[in-house]
């Protein structure tokens, strides 16, 4: 019997929804039953992470706290976070969970070969926190990002644009970033922002088989860890 996954989403509520479709789309199932079995926490009122950190905004612990609370109480035995930058607060949760809760971060880096050059595309707060360099520089792998003026042209409008639901719009706005990062050396991009995805995804840019999607490589984890 698969154990019981949470989710703590909301943040924001499409890509939630995005990481759960993967969940079912990464799952060799054969039938209903033999699905991870998942419930969902997704409020999307839990205050900005990227304000937070950048020292503009509240807190959003105590809420993802609160999130936590409720799906523990529903009796979930493991938690996933559908966001990368909330991360950030990962130590902090951790030390307050009933459960255990996966890492968005090291099932991206899990499969990265020590001595490649990866590139790096997120939020300016995931990306000043170094949620991915620490672990990428432990696996002796070097990381990559863009310019600041070409990922305030390209990255973080692409994430709002997700966010407005103009998905198309922000992958047509997020491929130079990635050429970029590739142009610099970078053997892979990681896209640090589970927004992102859903932007390439729009489109069906080419640059999806360049990319390591950590929403992805999460929900397999999840699956690994459901069924282990």
């Amino acid at each position: 019997m698969p154990r019981l996954l949470g989710v703590l989403g909301g943040m924001g509520p499409l890509a939630t929804v995005d990481f759960l479709g993967k969940l079912i789309a990464e799952n060799p199932a054969g039938r209903d039953q033999d699905h991870v079995p998942v419930i969902t926490y997704s409020v999307p009122q839990i205050p900005c992470r990227v304000e937070a950190i950048l020292g503009n905004g509240a807190s959003p612990l105590p809420a993802m706290v609160a999130g936590l609370e409720v799906l523990a109480r529903a009796g979930v035995e493991a938690v996933a976070i559908a966001c990368n930058t909330a991360h950030f607060w990962y130590d902090d949760l951790a030390r307050v969970s009933a459960v255990p809760i996966l890492h968005i971060a090291d099932a991206a880096c899990a499969d990265i070969a020590a001595g490649s050059c990866v590139g790096l595309l997120g939020t300016e707060a995931a990306l000043q926190a170094g949620i991915y360099q620490s672990r990428l520089a432990a696996r002796g792998v070097r990381s990559l990002v863009n310019a600041p003026e070409l990922r305030a042209r390209c990255v973080l409008p692409a994430i709002s644009l997700v966010k407005q639901g103009r998905a198309a719009e922000a992958g047509r706005r997020l491929e130079p970033a990635i050429k970029d990062l590739l142009g610099q050396g970078a053997e892979t991009v990681i896209l640090a922002c589970t927004e992102l995805p859903v932007a390439l995804d729009a489109i069906g840019s080419d640059y999806r088989r360049r990319v390591i999607d950590p929403a992805r490589a999460l929900a397999r984890a999840a699956i690994a860890w459901s069924f282990a």
